[in-house]
């Protein structure tokens, strides 16, 4: 008889996991591109293009599917087409190719966008969420560390072992997911013919219907819109941007050791980080957590801007590592915030539906800095996002006044 697991213990397992599995494959995948495929930058960027407008064209049917349909069976369908996309893309070198599994796992990602944090929201009854997604947080941390580990030590002998691993291993948690996640507190949303496509134009327009309702979900389609906008050009070329314009010279070791060795000092550190902001999210109100998202954004853009105009080792790898640190932070603390201000019966549809302003954000921009890149160099692309992501600050001081 299969042993019964808590949904809160499932949740977090499967956060862990997938956080581990996301990072096998990140390690090795951009230098895979560099090194193996030969991209430029702005084919580094196209292939994220790619990406985010599967997400973009997928997001609001899938979300829409997990409200009216099942958001377990929702997620493991995501996971087992994102290790598809994954594995597929280890076994090629091809541009069109690459481009193809984008698209395949981007698709798999709407399915799990959304689904698990509603899933898991209904499950504990919308209650003690920040905590559970910071503890989230922390877990993936972990878990991504021990990926970062893994990853580099494999990759220095084959760096495309490390994506194949991952991709099968998306399928394994998929089946993992079928045999232990509960579904016990899922209340379809109400139709006589939920099964049709009337019925999900009219979920949809519910979804936009509760976030035109609420002055603070409509601040938050601007904050998630500037938070695609910027990331995709230096989710992209941060590494293309160290091999081009920093000089590492002092550092004879291969590349993957060096990426290796960023992200684990950063993973590290955004551990300490998050534990020390979840405990002190308990002393505060609405207004401290306001101004701790301004402070948070604020240094981002700062670092971001150095380390694109960092020349030296020493003064790029320091000003990542801030903004990686900051950039963990900053999520759950906004997400969390998010989640406790939707209605269960729309809440993954409002999530796809924010996750879709996303990928137009990144959408739009990705081209442009790939661009930007390919005319000058990756250097002044990484100073534009730090630019565009400025103007949140903006938005975050609005929604500072309301909460006055």
């Amino acid at each position: 008889m299969t042993k019964k697991l808590s949904a809160y213990r499932v949740y977090l397992i499967y956060i862990g996991i997938s956080a581990f599995l996301f990072e096998l494959v990140f390690t090795v995948n951009e230098l895979y591109r560099i090194e193996v495929a030969g991209f430029n930058a702005m084919q580094l960027v196209l292939v994220g293009t790619a990406l985010e407008l599967s997400c973009f064209i997928f997001e609001v049917p899938t979300g829409i599917l997990a409200d009216t349909k099942s958001r377990k069976l929702s997620v493991i369908i995501g996971l087992i087409l994102i290790g598809l996309g994954f594995l597929i893309e280890g076994l090629v070198t091809s541009f069109i190719v690459i481009m193809l599994c984008q698209v395949l796992w981007g698709l798999g990602v709407t399915f799990t966008s959304g689904a698990d944090e509603a899933w898991i929201a209904d499950e504990l009854g919308g209650k003690n969420l920040e905590q559970l997604f910071l503890k989230g947080a922390q877990i993936s941390q972990a878990g991504a560390l021990l990926a970062i580990i893994v990853s580099t030590i494999i990759g220095t002998k084959m760096i495309n072992l490390p994506m194949i691993l991952g991709g099968v291993l998306f399928i394994v948690l998929g089946l993992f997911l079928f045999i232990f996640m509960p579904e016990t507190a899922f209340h379809p949303t109400p139709s006589e013919d939920r099964d049709s496509f009337t019925q999900m134009m009219r979920t949809f327009k519910l979804g936009l219907k509760s976030i035109k309702g609420k002055h603070f979900l409509i601040v938050m389609v601007g904050i998630f819109f500037i938070y695609g906008l910027y990331s995709e050009g230096l989710d992209r070329l941060w590494i293309a941007h160290i091999l081009e314009n920093v000089l590492l010279s002092s550092i004879n070791v291969k590349p993957i050791i060096w990426v290796g060795f960023i992200n684990g000092i950063s993973m590290i550190t955004s551990i300490i980080a998050v534990e020390y902001i979840k405990r002190k999210l308990n002393k505060t109100g609405k207004l401290q957590k306001v101004w701790l998202l301004i402070i948070i954004n604020f240094i981002m853009v700062m670092s971001i801007i150095a380390f694109g105009l960092a020349k030296n080792s020493a003064l790029a790898f320091s000003s990542y590592i801030s903004y990686y640190i900051l950039r963990t932070t900053n999520r759950p603390i906004y997400r969390a915030w998010l989640n406790e201000n939707i209605e269960s019966k729309v809440r993954a549809t409002i999530l796809s539906t924010y996750g879709q302003i996303d990928s137009l954000g990144q959408i739009l921009s990705g081209p442009l800095i790939g661009f930007i890149a390919l005319k000058t160099n990756t250097s002044i692309s990484i100073v534009s996002s730090g630019l565009i992501l400025f103007p949140i600050l903006f938005l975050y001081f609005y929604i500072l006044k309301k909460v006055k």
